[in-house]
C-alpha cells in the first residue's frame, strides 16, 4: 500500500517539485497552500507524514501543527526558511517531529521523509505488542493510545516513542544521546535539545505535577528514566 503525504506550502514551485518527486518514489501526494486548507485535509485523511511550511497564509504552519495535534499523532516535518535554532524548537513545541531547514536537497527530503515513515511503520507493527499497566497509566503499545485513569492521553509520535521505550525499559536511565540515537535515528541531524523539550512536553501530559514526576525522572547529569 502506497504512502500518502500532505505537503503544505504557499510556493506552488515547490510544491509542485516535492510532489513530483515524491510521486516518483511511488507515494501518494495531496496538496494545500494555505493553514485552514492543510488543516482541512488533514482532519479528513490521516496521512503517513505531513511536510508542512511554517510560513502560510490564513494560519502559519505552527498553528496548523498544534491543532492537527490535537485530533492525530501523524507525523509532521515543518518546513522553515529560518536557521535560529529557537525557530527549529519551537517547532518542536508545538508538536512537531522533525524540521528542514530551507533551501533544502530534494534528495535529503525524501531520505527524512523515508527514515521518518520507516521508524513509525515498526512502532505499528501489532505483533506482540503489549499493553503496559504503570500505576494508573495504561500503554496500548498496539493502537498507540494512553490513558491515564480513564482519560486519554494525546500524545505526539515522538512523545509516544520515548515513554514506550523508557515504560518498556524501568529504571534504566538513557542518555539524551542515546535517546536522540533510538528514538529519532542515528542519521537525525537534530542536537540533544530535542530530547529535553519533547520530556518537558510528555511531562506536562502524564504528569499531574511535571516539576514533581511519578513516571518519567531526571537522573541528573546522566539523563531520564521510567520510575518502574
Amino acid at each position: 500500500m502506497s504512502k500518502k503525504i500532505l505537503v503544505v506550502d504557499d510556493e506552488k514551485l515547490i510544491v509542485k517539485g516535492i510532489r513530483f518527486s515524491l510521486e516518483q518514489e511511488g507515494m501518494e501526494v495531496d496538496c494545500a497552500y494555505d493553514g485552514e486548507e492543510a488543516l482541512e485535509c488533514a482532519r479528513n485523511c490521516e496521512y503517513d507524514l505531513v511536510l508542512l511550511d511554517v510560513m502560510l497564509p490564513k494560519l502559519d504552519g505552527f498553528q496548523v501543527c498544534q491543532q492537527i495535534r490535537e485530533f492525530s499523532d501523524m507525523p509532521v516535518v515543518m518546513l522553515t526558511a529560518k536557521s535560529e535554532d529557537m525557530d527549529k524548537i519551537l517547532g518542536l513545541e508545538y508538536g512537531a517531529d522533525d524540521y528542514i531547514t530551507k533551501p533544502f536537497n530534494i534528495l535529503e527530503v525524501k531520505a527524512r521523509i523515508k527514515a521518518i515513515m520507516r521508524r513509525t511503520s515498526k512502532k505499528k507493527e501489532p505483533a506482540g505488542s503489549p499493553v503496559l499497566i504503570k500505576g494508573n497509566m495504561k500503554i496500548d503499545c498496539e493502537s498507540r493510545r494512553v490513558f491515564i485513569g480513564e482519560r486519554e492521553i494525546n500524545l505526539t509520535a515522538k512523545e509516544f516513542d520515548v515513554l514506550e521505550l523508557l515504560a518498556m525499559n524501568p529504571n534504566k536511565v538513557y542518555s539524551r544521546e542515546n535517546l536522540l540515537n533510538l528514538v529519532w535515528g542515528y542519521d537525525y541531524p537534530g542536537d540533544a535539545r530535542t530530547v529535553d523539550v519533547h520530556i518537558r512536553r510528555l511531562r506536562e501530559k502524564i504528569e499531574m505535577n511535571p516539576s514533581e514526576p511519578k513516571y518519567v525522572h531526571t537522573k541528573w547529569g546522566v539523563g531520564y528514566y521510567f520510575q518502574g
